[in-house]
């Protein structure tokens, strides 16, 4: 088991504990280092160091895909591994969120401390297989919790998920006939599948810019202003 940090008497945070929010939030804070924690249905994960081409890279290509988006979407906003106060046994670092401003309506809300409080409506994590616990307890916190929507990329076995909260459970979402997914909850939010798998970002941000300059789209945008 791995131990980080002891400050003014706080006991180390520690691989596989498991803790209440508050006494993860207390343990976590007064760490030495600055190393990635996360809390998932009451049981601490530390992340490992991260490799480039099976996390970093494709982590930055599926961040410029929403940023694109988030940039011509006033009302939406954008976050890099933000800490999300789920519920009391949960505290995750996804890798993106996306999410409606709460001066928007959204879902979630920003504490006074500065924090995610409440589930954002679209989740992205990057997975190393479908053994990590992003397709597990993960999955089934952020189902539980109201995230909308939530995308896993299983890096080695070159596969990304995008799943839909549809009463009460996630279902996937499907390519179309021009192997696009399109979200169900942020218009004009397009993805070609394969040319993110194959790391062809020209064409998926043109197929996003399509999603863009569509009528649902154009209406979203409306919708969140007025």
């Amino acid at each position: 088991m791995v131990k980080l940090g002891l400050k003014q008497g706080i006991p180390f945070l520690g691989n596989g504990d498991r803790l209440t929010r508050y006494e993860f939030e207390r343990r976590y804070q007064a760490m030495a280092d600055n190393q990635k924690a996360e809390l998932i249905e009451g049981v601490v994960y530390l992340a490992s160091p991260l490799r480039f081409e099976s996390h970093a890279e494709p982590h930055g290509h599926t961040i410029t895909w929403l940023g694109v988006y988030q940039a011509s979407t006033p009302g939406v906003r954008l976050g890099i591994e933000p800490t999300v106060r789920l519920d009391a046994n949960n505290e995750p670092q996804p890798d993106g969120v996306l999410l409606i401003a709460p001066t928007a309506k959204g879902q979630s809300r920003f504490s006074d401390d500065d924090y995610i409080e409440g589930a954002p409506e679209l989740v992205v994590e990057i997975a190393a297989s479908s053994v990590a616990i992003d397709l597990h307890d993960k999955k089934e916190a952020y189902c539980r919790n109201g995230v909308k929507e939530y995308i896993i990329w299983q890096i080695f076995e070159n596969k990304l998920d995008w799943f839909s909260l549809q009463q009460g459970e996630y279902v996937s979402l499907e390519v179309d006939a021009d192997g696009v997914i399109k979200s169900q909850i942020f218009p004009g939010l397009w993805l070609s599948m394969s040319n993110l798998l194959a790391g062809n970002m020209q064409q998926v941000l043109a197929v996003l810019q399509s999603g863009l300059n569509s009528p649902e789209h154009q209406l979203f945008v409306q919708q969140l202003s007025g």
